[in-house]
C-alpha cells in the first residue's frame, strides 16, 4: 500500500527547514560522486530510507542538465527500466517533478539490500547528479493558536491525551458535534465551527430569554441571585459553560489566535438545555433524541445530525427509564453519548446521566494525571480524561473559550474552568476524530477502542476511574484502517511456500514490532497466492494469540485460478506486535499452488 501524497508535504512552517536539509543532502550525495569512485562507494543507510526504519518505496533522481534524462519522459523511462534490471528490480518512472527531477517508483517487497542495490547504479551513472529517497514527511509545527502552549491537557507527556499526534489522521472533519448545554455566546475563535442548533428550553423561568423553545441557541447568560436557585445557595455570575464546553471540542486551530480544539475540524451543533438554576429531564430528553436524528413534536427536522453528543451535566439519582430511553434510541440510531461523571467525589452510581447505560461515562484527572479531588468514580466510570484543578493555580485548569460578561453577553475571552464537564468534551473531541478517520464505526466500538488504547492513569485514583487516561493518537491510529492519511505501516512476507494438493495448511510467519496498542479494526491483509484452482483455497489470519479469522472460506464455483486480493479483518481486539500468520489449506484434491507472498498494512 502507498503512503498518502498528502502527509509527503510539510506543513508551511518547517517547509523552509526541510528544503535546506534536502539541498545540504543533495550537495553532500553529488559532491561523494564527484570525489569518489561510485563502484566502490557504500549507499548510506539513510539512502535507504523514506522514515527511520521504514523502506523507501520511490527515489527522487536528478539528472545532470545535459543529460537526455533530464528533459525526456520517455528516456528517464527507459533509464529506470534498465537500471533496474541490472539491480534485478522492476522500477517504473512515475512522474516529473517541478525541479525536473525524475520520480521513480521501487514496487514493492524490496528489502535494504535490493534499494540500496538500485541507488547504487544511479550513482554509478555519470549522468545523474543525485539521487534521494523519497522521504515521508509528517507535521511537526504546532499549532500557531497564540494560547496552545497553555493547553497542556492535549499535549503533555505526563497527564495529557497526546491530542497532536492524532491530528495527522484525523481533525474530526465530517462530523457534528451535538453539545448539550447552555447554548452558545459568540465567540471568533470558534464561530467557523458553529453550524444551527436548537434551543429547547420550555420554561420561559429557566430560559431567561423570554421565550420558550425556537431555533436560536444563543445563550444569554445563567446568572442567578442568592437564594434564587435554593436556599443557602450563593449567587453566580453567568458562566457560558456550553462555549467552553465547545471549544475544548472544536475550536479553530492554526488561525493565529487563542486555543486549539480536539477535533477542530468537526462542527458544534449547539442544543440549549441549561438556563437560570439548570435544565429539565424533559428539554434534555428532547435534545438528545432531536441531535441524532429522532422526530420531536412541534420542532422541525434537524439538518445537522450529530454522531457525538456531549453531556457536560448532570443530577443525583438513578438514571430513570425516560432518559435511558432516549440514550438507547440515540445509540441505535448511531450516535455516540459521551457524559460527565459528576464532581461530587462520590460513586457515580448516585449520579445520573453518568450513571446511565450506553453511554461514555468521563472522570477528570488533574495536571499530574491522578484522580481530580472534586471528580466522581466507581465501576460505572468508562475513562477518565484531563479536567484540571486550579486549586493550585489556574494554569493547572482547561483553558478554553468564554465570554467577560458577569450576567449577559459582553467581549469574547479565555478562562481556566474545572471539572468532568472539561474532561467530557476531550473524549467528545476523541470520539469525533475516530468516526472521521473511520465513518463504519458503532458507538460501541468507539468506546471500546477508546477503553482499549487508553494508557494507564499517571497518577492515583481510589474507587475506579475507568480504563484509564484516554489516548487520544495511539486510538485514532488504532480505528483508521489502513492508517487513514497516513497511509500506514506496512509488514510482509516474500518467502514463496508450496500448497500441497489437498494436504496439510502451510503457515507463513510476519513478525511485528514497533507499533503500540492494539491492530485497527479495519487491518488489511494483502495476499499473492498462485493455484490452479483458487475454489479449493481455505485461507485464515492467525493472530499472534491464535485468534483465528476466516478470510477465504471452500468453494466449488469458484473457478478462477489465483488470489491476488486485500481482505478487511476487524482485529481491534488483537495486540498489534507479535508473529501474525497466514494459513493455507487446499481441501480437494488435482490442484496444486504456492503462497508467493502476504502482508499486513495497519
Amino acid at each position: 500500500m502507498r503512503t498518502s501524497p498528502s502527509l509527503r508535504r510539510k506543513l508551511i512552517s518547517v517547509a523552509a527547514v526541510s528544503a535546506a536539509l534536502v539541498t545540504a543532502a543533495t550537495a553532500s550525495v553529488a559532491a561523494a560522486q564527484e570525489t569518489a569512485a561510485p563502484e566502490a562507494a557504500a549507499v548510506p543507510a539513510a539512502q535507504t530510507e523514506a522514515a527511520p526504519g521504514t523502506l523507501t518505496e520511490r527515489l527522487i533522481v536528478g539528472y545532470k542538465s545535459g543529460a537526455t534524462e533530464a528533459t525526456s519522459n520517455k528516456a528517464a523511462d527507459a533509464d529506470a527500466m534498465a537500471k533496474g534490471k541490472e539491480a534485478g528490480e522492476d522500477l517504473d518512472f512515475q512522474r516529473r517533478l517541478g525541479t525536473g527531477a525524475a520520480l521513480v517508483d521501487l514496487g514493492e517487497n524490496l528489502t535494504r539490500s535490493d534499494v540500496a542495490d538500485v541507488v547504487a547504479e544511479y550513482r554509478a551513472d555519470p549522468q545523474v547528479a543525485y539521487v534521494v529517497p523519497d522521504r515521508l514527511n509528517t507535521p511537526q509545527a504546532d499549532p500557531n493558536d497564540t494560547e496552545y502552549a497553555k493547553q497542556w491537557d492535549l499535549f503533555e507527556t505526563t497527564a495529557g491525551m497526546n491530542v497532536p499526534g492524532a491530528w495527522s489522521t484525523s481533525t474530526g472533519s465530517g462530523v457534528t458535534v451535538a453539545v448539550i448545554d447552555t447554548g452558545y455566546v459568540t465567540h471568533s475563535d470558534l464561530a467557523a465551527n458553529v453550524v444551527s442548533g436548537y434551543d429547547f428550553i420550555a420554561d420561559t423561568a429557566v430560559s431567561v430569554d423570554g421565550d420558550g423553545r425556537d431555533s436560536n441557541p444563543a445563550d444569554p447568560g445563567d446568572w442567578y441571585n442568592a437564594g434564587e436557585c435554593g436556599s443557602g445557595i450563593p449567587a453566580s455570575n453567568s458562566s457560558w459553560h456550553g462555549t467552553h464546553v465547545a471549544g475544548t471540542i472544536a475550536a479553530a486551530t492554526n488561525n493565529s489566535k487563542g486555543v486549539a480544539g480536539i477535533a477542530y475540524g468537526a462542527k458544534i451543533s449547539p442544543l440549549r438545555v441549561l438556563g437560570k438554576c439548570g435544565g429539565y429531564d424533559s428539554d434534555i430528553i428532547d435534545a438528545i433524541t432531536w441531535a441524532s436524528g429522532g422526530t420531536v413534536s412541534g420542532v422541525p427536522a434537524n439538518s445537522n445530525v450529530a454522531k457525538v453528543v456531549n453531556m457536560s451535566l448532570g443530577g443525583d439519582g438513578a438514571c430513570t427509564s425516560a432518559t435511558q430511553s432516549a440514550i438507547n434510541a440515540a445509540v441505535n440510531r448511531g450516535t455516540t453519548i459521551v457524559v460527565a461523571a459528576g464532581n461530587d467525589n462520590d460513586n457515580v452510581a448516585n449520579h445520573s446521566p453518568g450513571n446511565c447505560n450506553n453511554v461514555i461515562s468521563v472522570a477528570a484527572t488533574n495536571r499530574t494525571g491522578a484522580k481530580a479531588s472534586y471528580s466522581n468514580y466507581g465501576s460505572l466510570v468508562d475513562i477518565s480524561a484531563p479536567g484540571g484543578q486550579t486549586s493550585t493555580g489556574t494554569a493547572n485548569g482547561i483553558l478554553s473559550t468564554l465570554n467577560s460578561g458577569t450576567r449577559t453577553p459582553s467581549s469574547e475571552s479565555y478562562a481556566y474552568y474545572q471539572g468532568t464537564s472539561m474532561a467530557t468534551p476531550h473524549i467528545a473531541g476523541l470520539a469525533a476524530l475516530m468516526k472521521s478517520a473511520n465513518s463504519a464505526l458503532t458507538p460501541a466500538q468507539i468506546e471500546s477502542a477508546i477503553k482499549t488504547n487508553a494508557r494507564a492513569l499517571p497518577g492515583s485514583c481510589s474507587g475506579g476511574c475507568g480504563a484509564g487516561l484516554a489516548d487520544a493518537a495511539k486510538t485514532v491510529q488504532a480505528v483508521s484502517g489502513s492508517g487513514g492519511s497516513t497511509g500506514g505501516t506496512t509488514f510482509s512476507s516474500s518467502t514463496a511456500v508450496s500448497i500441497p494438493d489437498n494436504g496439510s495448511a502451510i503457515e507463513s510467519s510476519i513478525a511485528v514490532s514497533g507499533r503500540s496498542g492494539n491492530a485497527p479494526s479495519a487491518l488489511q491483509v494483502g495476499v499473492d497466492i498462485t493455484h490452479t484452482y483458487r475454489g479449493d483455497l481455505v485461507i485464515d489470519l492467525v493472530a499472534p494469540d491464535g485468534s483465528t479469522y476466516r478470510l477465504k472460506s471452500a468453494s466449488s464455483s469458484d473457478s478462477a485460478d489465483n488470489v491476488n486480493t486485500t481482505y478487511t479483518v476487524n482485529a481491534s481486539s488483537e495486540t498489534a506486535n507479535g508473529t501474525w500468520k497466514l494459513r493455507v489449506q487446499d481441501t480437494a484434491a488435482q490442484d496444486t499452488g504456492r503462497l508467493n507472498s502476504w502482508k499486513l498494512t495497519f
